[in-house]
């Protein structure tokens, strides 16, 4: 390698000889080629700091806690604009003369929606509920509902009109796509099974379901994708049917999985043969309108019986307030918005950096589009894209999604560290990746356990806000903008929002 061609390392990984054992649990660890154990010295050493990620593996598996990971002291030339963040990139694409591809989501410091938005609270007039004894409602239902329910007598027995299926969830919190191949077998198995455990629902990832994974079938949202890899008649007869037009870590961009990665179980899972490249072209070539679109959920729901809500995945763009609307006039039962901020195995970091918008605002005038055409009730609005915490879930359903949908967060309740090397499937902690050796650093009981107390805690975070807002049921937060209040510079993104400022008085009988 030219001189030239060296850039100054992101981290430097350093041993500390007085207290390293010498076990070289740290080399066995490391699957980036940072650290080897020289059997000449008997001892670990660095070999390459420059190919250090920070996944910090090596460091949490040192018994004598040896190991310490720092950014790399050598510091680049301050410049304001011409940021390491810039100069890493094209010294890599001019070393490479290739797209730059990364994983997870969006790292840049565009300002954090969330972040400026509190919720109002009772205080005297407007008592609180108990939630640890008194009833409060965090159930919650996927599908269409009717306007209004038409009761007639059939044989002696009263039924009802219009009952379209539905999909009840012990909480308002899916888990988002997430394919086998883009995680590990363990890693897929141990979602599946926590979602079951709470009872809500997984997203199948477009790669369809494994043969061993049947079992789970009643607890998978199953995507249709451009692709339509492992689709057939029974895969679709899961609880819900997702069409996947659009993600939002790379709206408008399909994917690759490369020859190499089509392993036996990929094969087996996606119905193609071993080794070869599967491509999911950018756009589903049966779709160039809305109604293509409601010619394909039709073709579902036909092919169904009728028995199961279908879906349709969207990106958050600048147009999807009219976007949803032709999605619901297509006769989706749900539509799953994705925000900007959503994570990703793969994608062109040019991509997932600047394309779509925050969710929040998404969102927000979806569900005030919606109710201005009189259509909100026809559909269930899922909402993801970087959910990081139970408020965010909170302020989601306020703004106006029924669900909140997580992907991430169950990852890093599972260990991942977010070092964004997902698209290497070098995952030190045998999460995203397709390697057998490195999945199975993965204990399947463990990381249930932990994803399920993840969903359980949120859920039981969620039970708190409603008790101290007055609201017995989460049904009566959805879309309840009254309840939050804006702390933030910009006047107009809370008028999007359709957020009054923190302080402002809300009129009886007025605006």
């Amino acid at each position: 390698m030219q001189a030239q061609d060296k850039t100054i390392p992101r981290f430097k990984t350093s041993i500390d000889y007085d207290k390293c054992i010498k076990c070289g649990r740290c080399s066995v660890n490391c699957p980036f080629g940072v650290i080897e154990f020289d059997r000449e010295q008997k001892k670990p050493v660095i070999v390459d700091t420059s190919k250090c990620v920070a996944c910090q593996r090596c460091a949490v598996y040192c018994p004598g806690e040896a190991i310490s990971i720092e950014e790399y002291p050598v510091a680049y030339a301050p410049h304001a604009n011409w940021t390491p963040w810039h100069i890493r990139a094209i010294s890599e694409q001019a070393r490479t003369g290739g797209v730059l591809a990364t994983g997870m989501g969006n790292d840049r410091s565009y300002p954090i929606v969330f972040d400026y938005l509190v919720w109002d609270a009772c205080q005297v007039t407007n008592p609180s509920i108990d939630a640890l004894r008194e009833p409060v409602e965090t159930r919650t239902f996927l599908g269409k509902k009717p306007k209004n329910l038409s009761i007639k007598e059939v044989n002696g027995k009263y039924v009802m009109d219009d009952i379209y299926p539905n999909v009840m969830l012990s909480t308002p919190l899916t888990v988002g796509h997430m394919s086998l191949g883009s995680i590990s077998y363990n890693a897929y198995t141990s979602i599946l099974r926590a979602v079951s455990e709470v009872g809500t629902l997984y997203g199948t990832g477009e790669g369809g379901l494994h043969p061993s994974h049947q079992a789970y079938k009643k607890n998978t949202i199953s995507e249709v994708a451009s692709g339509r890899f492992g689709v057939s008649p029974d895969y679709l007869y899961g609880a819900a049917i997702e069409i996947k037009i659009g993600q939002g870590a790379k709206p408008g961009h399909g994917g690759q999985l490369p020859g190499e990665k089509v392993t036996q179980l990929i094969s087996d899972t996606r119905g193609i043969p071993l080794g070869t490249d599967a491509l999911s072209p950018n756009p589903q070539h049966d779709i160039y309108s809305i109604e293509d679109l409601k010619t394909l959920i039709a073709a579902l729901h036909e092919a169904t019986e009728y028995s199961v809500p279908v879906g349709v995945k969207v990106a958050a763009v600048n147009n999807i307030a009219p976007i949803a609307s032709g999605i619901v006039r297509a006769d989706a039962d749900f539509i799953t918005i994705d925000g900007f901020r959503g994570s990703t195995g793969a994608a062109p970091r040019v991509i997932r950096d600047n394309a779509g918008i925050p969710i929040e605002l998404a969102v927000a005038s979806v569900d005030q589009h919606l109710r201005n055409e009189g259509i909100r009730h026809q559909i269930t609005l899922i909402a993801g894209g970087s959910l990081r915490s139970s408020s965010d879930l909170v302020k989601i359903i306020a703004l106006g999604a029924d669900v909140g949908m997580i992907s991430t967060a169950v990852l890093v309740a599972m260990g991942c560290k977010l070092c964004q090397q997902c698209p290497t499937g070098k995952c030190a902690w045998g999460i995203a990746t397709g390697n057998p050796m490195l999945g199975k650093r993965i204990d399947i009981d463990w990381a249930s356990k932990r994803a399920a107390n993840l969903l359980r805690s949120w859920t039981a975070d969620l039970d708190e806000v409603l008790g101290a807002m007055g609201i017995d049921a989460v049904d009566s937060l959805v879309g309840n903008r009254d309840r939050l209040r804006y702390i933030g510079p910009n006047p107009h993104e809370a008028k999007i929002l359709g957020v009054q400022h923190a302080g402002s008085r809300v009129e009886i009988g007025g605006e």
